[in-house]
């Protein structure tokens, strides 16, 4: 099972490209777990949320990969990952969760796709950070070097981070 997994700053493009790729692929795509969430909240969101966050995270992307192999397909596309419940958490919070940390190294198989943070920053209720953008990229690279995950880093406008991905995905 190849999982494809996008990730990045906010509002840096990766629903969109998650979206073109499942288009591509013909095959469904993984939405971000957070975001449901926090719709459904009712409140300002803590700390103790992103752990109940990151289990749902879990448990969806395990049906995908269930649904996926019922399917006979190959591949998952996710709109984002346990690293970016890392990132969000060592920021906001300077510590993350130990299961989160346990999921992020245990997906030695996915392929990373890193968003570029050049796509303008648009308004959404959920976001928090349109001036740290570029700051928060450079974690994520670093976090994934550390990791020594296989991922590719794609800038410009979604047209071109299309035809890079596929290109990518076709050399692995």
């Amino acid at each position: 099972m190849q999982k494809i997994i996008l990730t990045g700053p906010e509002s840096s493009g990766k629903t969109t490209l998650t979206q073109q790729l499942a288009a591509h692929f013909q095959t469904e795509w993984l939405p971000e777990y957070a975001r449901e969430y926090l719709q459904n909240l009712n409140r300002d969101y803590e700390e103790a949320d992103l752990y109940k966050i990151a289990r749902g995270q879990f448990l969806q992307e395990k049906k995908a990969i269930e649904k996926a192999e019922l399917a006979d397909e190959n591949r998952i596309i996710c709109d984002t990952s346990f690293l970016v419940l890392k990132i969000w958490s060592e920021v906001k919070y300077n510590r993350c969760h130990p299961f989160i940390l346990k999921q992020l190294e245990n997906q030695t198989d996915a392929f990373y796709i890193l968003c570029g943070t050049e796509i303008e920053w648009e308004f959404d209720s959920l976001r928090e950070n349109p001036e740290d953008r570029d700051k928060l990229y450079f974690l994520y690279k670093k976090e994934l070097e550390r990791l020594n995950a296989h991922f590719l880093e794609v800038k410009g406008s979604p047209e071109d981070r299309l035809k890079t991905c596929l290109k990518f995905l076709s050399e692995i």
